[in-house]
């Protein structure tokens, strides 16, 4: 009787986990890609300033504001690479975020 309780309770349990996980997918944040990814991808083509300042390692206000204005006077970005054409952004700003670049 024991083995069979503690066989439900964990059934309940992992039931209870797996649904609290498929909650955490459905609510991701709409605009981004892929909630399921263990990252989130951020757009340089389609993104605002506030999405770039908040899913962006080192990049603040006037970063962010400069990939757009970027954006807007060049047009779309043909690679993540040109986001190192933009000012202010380096070698190792752009290294760290690389992983999180999208121009799709």
């Amino acid at each position: 009787m024991k083995n069979i309780l503690a066989i439900l309770a964990f059934a309940l349990c992992a039931s209870v986990s797996v649904v609290g996980a498929a909650e955490t997918i459905k609510a991701g944040e709409p605009g981004l890609s892929s909630p399921s990814s263990a990252s989130v991808l951020v757009n340089l083509n389609t993104a605002d300033a506030d999405t770039l300042q908040r899913e962006l390692s080192g990049v603040g206000a006037v970063k962010a504001q400069a990939i757009v204005s970027y954006r807007e006077q060049h047009g779309s970005f043909a690679s993540v690479d040109e986001l190192l054409e933009v000012k202010g952004i380096g070698e190792g700003l752009f290294e760290k975020n690389r992983d999180k670049l999208s121009v799709k």
